[in-house]
C-alpha cells in the first residue's frame, strides 16, 4: 500500500482532478493521459511450468520473462513478419485460449499480419511441462504473394544474465563449439549457423534453447538500443528480400529446456521498489538541448518563452547543403535559438560537392551562435575522414564532430576518424524492432551500453547523443522519396506517447542512463508540435489520433526543465534500483543541493522506497501524475517531505514522475 500520509498531502495539494493536461472543460480519457491512446493495455497472462515462470502478452503474441527463480532465462520469444525495408507488420491476435494446470500450461492463438500487399496468417501453440520445458510452435500460411526480409522466430537473451558469459553452441550441421556473449556491443553477429544455444542460469543449471525450421544466427541487439541479444531466423548472408508465394506454408519451433540439477523455485520479488546510491563514477551533467520542429510553424513568443524558461542549452537544426531549403532552415534556427536563449547545434549534411556547399554556407552564416558542428555525408552511414578536412576550413568557432545520423550500429561497424574530430555523435530511438510500452522500458538500459561501448573507440573524446526521439525520423533502408502518409494515419515518425505521462517517465529513464554513462551532450525531441515538448497554439492536425489540446505543455517538458535547471558545473551521481523494469531514478547535485527525479515505469501504482541519504533529512516533493499533469504551476508546487525509517516511501501512480530535493 502507498504511504498514506503522502497520499493525503498530495491530494490536498492537487485535488482529485486538476484541469486535465491543459485548458478547461472535459479532458482526454485517462489512458490518453497515461500513454496517448484510449485503447486499454493488454493484460499479461502469467503461467508456470515446473520451476519455470513466464508471461504471455496476448496483444503482440509474445512470451516474455522466462525465469528460473530470480534468474531470467530469456527476455522474450516471438515471431515477426519484416517487410522488404525491415518494417515490422503489426500482428492482430485472436482466439487466445489458456489452460494452466498444477505444473504445466498450454496456450493457443491465431495471428493475422496484414499490411499493404502482405497477408500472412499463423497459429501459435505454447506448452510448458512439469520439468520446465517450454515449447513455442509457429505454423503459418501466406494468403498473398509478397516480399520479406525476415519471417519467423526471434529469441531474446537477457544482458544482465548473459553478458561476458560462456555459451555452448550446436551448429546447424551438428557440430559443437564454445563462445561467450559479448560484453561491449559487438558490431557483427557473435554466433552464426545456430541450431541450439545453452547458457548457465544457476549453479549446476543450464538452459538450452533449440530452434527448428530454419537456420538461425545471433546479433547484438544493443546496436539499436534493444537491451538483449537477438537470435533470429534466416542468415543475413543470404540475399534479401525474398518472395513469399501465396499458399506457401512456414513452420518453426523454439524449445527451452533446463538441464542439470534444476529444482522447484520461485522468484523473491518485493512489493516495493527500492532506490539507492550506485557504485559508478560521478560525472558532469550533459548539455541538454532540443531539435527544431519538423511539423510545426515557427515558434510564437509564448512558446519561445517556455523553452527559454526550461533552460535548454541548444537547438539542433539539420542543414542539407545540397538542397535549397538550408537557407530558410538556417534563418529560422538563428531566430528561434536566439528567442530561446540557446546556442545552435548545426547538423551539416554534404554531398560529393562538399567544398562548394560549405563555402557557400560559410559566406551566408552570419553571427548566429553555434555550440557544436555535426558533419554527415548524404551517401555515407558514418562520416569518413576526407570530409572532415574539407569542413575544418569552413565550420569554425565551435567543436566539430562526426559519426552517424542513423543508429549506433553504423558507428560501431564503421568507426569514426577520432584523430580528426573533436567529438563523436550518433542518434537513438527505441522503436526499431519493438513498439509496446514494456519493450520501450526494457530497452532504456541499452542506451547506457551504447555510450560505454562508444567510449572504447572514441579516443577519450566527448560523446554527443543527438537526437533522441521516440520513433525513427527516417528509415535508412527505404530507398527513394518517403512514402506519403495515408489519410487517417499519423506520419511514421510521430508517436502519440509524446504527449503522455509515459513520455515523461521514459525521458527520466533515458536521461538517467545516458547521463550516468557519461554522455557530454544530449538532444531530445523537438521544440513543439507532434514531436516536441508542447503542442502548437493551433493544436493537433489529427486530434483523433494525437489527442493533445492547443498550447498543451507535455509532461516530458517538465522533466527536461527540471534537469536543465542544474548549472553546467553540477554532477550526476549514479543510482541503483531493485527492479529497473518498474522504476528508475536520476540524481543531480550542485553545491549543497540534491535533486532526484524518480519515475514509475509501469501502468500500475508502485511504492518507491528512496534511500533517505539521497535527499537528506529534510526535503520537498512534487509529483506529476494523472491528477496534476495539467496544472499550470506544477513546477512551483511542492509538499514538505521527510524520511521514515531511513527512506522516503512515495506512492506513485501509473507512469508518474516525482521530484525529491533537499530542502
Amino acid at each position: 500500500m502507498p504511504d498514506l500520509s503522502f497520499e493525503v498531502s498530495r491530494r490536498a495539494l492537487f485535488g482529485l482532478w486538476v484541469a486535465p493536461l491543459c485548458g478547461t472543460g472535459p479532458g482526454p480519457a485517462r489512458n490518453v493521459i497515461l500513454y496517448g491512446s484510449e485503447e486499454p493495455l493488454p493484460e499479461a497472462i502469467r503461467v508456470h511450468a515446473g520451476p519455470v515462470t513466464a508471461e504471455f502478452e496476448p496483444g503482440i503474441a509474445m512470451l516474455r520473462y522466462l525465469r528460473y527463480g530470480d534468474s531470467e532465462i530469456l527476455r522474450a520469444v516471438y515471431a515477426a513478419v519484416r517487410d522488404k525495408v525491415w518494417g515490422t507488420v503489426p500482428p492482430r491476435v485472436t482466439n487466445v485460449v489458456t489452460e494452466q494446470r498444477a505444473d504445466s500450461f498450454r496456450i493457443t492463438f491465431d495471428v493475422e499480419c496484414k499490411q499493404d500487399d502482405i497477408d500472412f496468417r499463423w497459429t501459435g501453440t505454447i506448452t510448458g511441462d512439469p520439468a520446465g520445458t517450454v515449447r513455442f510452435d509457429f505454423a503459418g500460411r501466406a494468403e498473398s504473394t509478397f516480399q520479406k526480409n525476415r519471417l519467423g522466430f526471434a529469441v531474446l537473451h537477457p544482458i544482465k544474465e548473459c553478458a561476458g558469459r560462456v555459451a555452448r553452441i550446436e551448429t546447424a550441421d551438428g557440430g559443437w563449439q564454445e563462445g561467450r556473449f559479448p560484453d561491449a556491443i559487438s558490431p557483427h553477429q557473435p554466433f552464426l549457423n545456430l541450431r541450439a544455444i545453452s547458457h548457465g542460469v544457476a549453479p549446476g543449471v543450464w538452459a538450452e534453447v533449440r530452434m527448428e525450421g530454419d537456420i538461425f544466427e545471433m546479433e547484438d541487439h544493443r546496436n539499436w538500443t534493444d537491451h538483449n541479444y537477438k537470435t533470429y531466423c534466416t542468415p543475413l548472408a543470404r540475399p534479401y528480400p525474398v518472395e513469399v508465394r501465396q499458399g506457401q506454408e512456414i513452420r518453426q519451433s523454439v524449445t527451452v529446456k533446463l538441464t542439470g540439477a534444476a529444482r522447484p523455485t520461485r522468484a523473491s520479488r518485493s512489493g516495493e521498489v527500492t532506490i539507492g546510491e550506485g557504485d559508478g563514477a560521478i560525472v558532469s551533467v550533459p548539455a541538454v538541448g532540443v531539435g527544431m520542429a519538423a511539423f510545426a510553424p515557427r515558434l510564437t513568443d509564448a512558446e519561445a518563452g517556455r523553452l527559454r524558461a526550461a533552460g535548454l542549452r541548444h537547438l539542433r537544426v539539420d542543414l542539407p547543403l545540397y538542397e535549397a531549403s538550408w537557407r530558410e532552415r538556417w534563418a529560422r534556427a538563428a531566430a528561434e535559438s536566439a528567442a530561446m536563449g540557446a546556442g545552435i547545434e548545426a547538423a551539416v549534411h554534404v554531398s560529393g560537392n562538399a567544398e562548394q556547399e560549405l563555402r557557400e554556407f560559410a559566406a551566408a552564416r552570419g553571427g548566429a551562435r553555434v555550440v557544436r558542428w555535426l558533419l554527415f555525408h548524404k551517401d555515407e552511414a558514418s562520416t569518413r575522414e576526407r570530409w572532415i578536412g574539407v569542413a575544418r576550413k569552413h565550420l569554425t568557432g565551435a567543436p566539430l564532430g562526426a559519426g552517424t545520423d542513423q543508429f549506433f550500429t553504423e558507428l560501431n561497424r564503421e568507426r569514426p576518424p577520432v584523430s580528426a574530430i573533436d567529438f563523436t555523435c550518433y542518434s537513438i530511438n527505441p522503436q526499431v524492432h519493438a513498439f509496446d510500452n514494456r519493450s520501450l522500458v526494457e530497452n532504456l538500459e541499452a542506451q547506457a551500453e551504447t555510450v560505454r561501448s562508444c567510449r572504447k573507440f572514441a579516443g577519450g573524446k566527448p560523446i554527443a547523443v543527438t537526437p533522441v526521439t521516440f520513433r525513427m525520423r527516417f528509415n535508412p533502408q527505404a530507398k527513394g522519396s518517403p512514402e506519403k502518409t495515408a489519410p487517417g494515419r499519423l506520419p511514421a515518425r510521430v508517436d502519440p506517447r509524446q504527449m503522455s505521462l509515459f513520455g515523461a517517465a521514459w525521458t527520466v529513464g533515458s536521461l538517467k542512463h545516458l547521463a550516468e554513462a557519461g554522455a557530454a551532450s544530449i538532444t531530445y525531441y523537438e521544440t513543439h508540435g507532434w514531436g516536441g515538448l508542447m503542442e502548437t497554439a493551433q493544436g493537433s492536425a489529427e486530434p483523433g489520433l494525437f489527442r493533445s489540446t492547443p498550447g498543451m505543455v507535455f509532461p516530458l517538458y517538465h522533466v527536461l526543465a527540471d534537469f536543465c535547471e542544474a548549472p553546467p558545473a553540477a554532477k550526476v551521481r549514479p543510482t541503483t534500483t531493485s527492479d529497473p523494469l518498474r522504476a528508475c531514478a536520476l540524481l543531480i547535485e550542485w553545491g549543497r543541493r540534491r535533486r532526484l527525479l524518480a519515475a514509475n515505469l509501469t501502468p500500475t501504482e508502485q511504492v518507491i522506497a528512496i534511500d533517505g541519504g539521497l535527499a537528506g533529512p529534510r526535503a520537498r516533493l512534487r509529483v506529476i501524475d494523472e491528477h496534476s499533469s495539467g496544472a499550470e504551476d506544477i513546477r512551483r508546487t511542492f509538499a514538505p517531505a521527510g524520511p521514515q525509517r531511513g527512506s522516503y516511501r512515495i506512492g506513485l501512480g501509473a507512469y508518474a514522475v516525482a521530484l525529491l530535493e533537499s530542502a
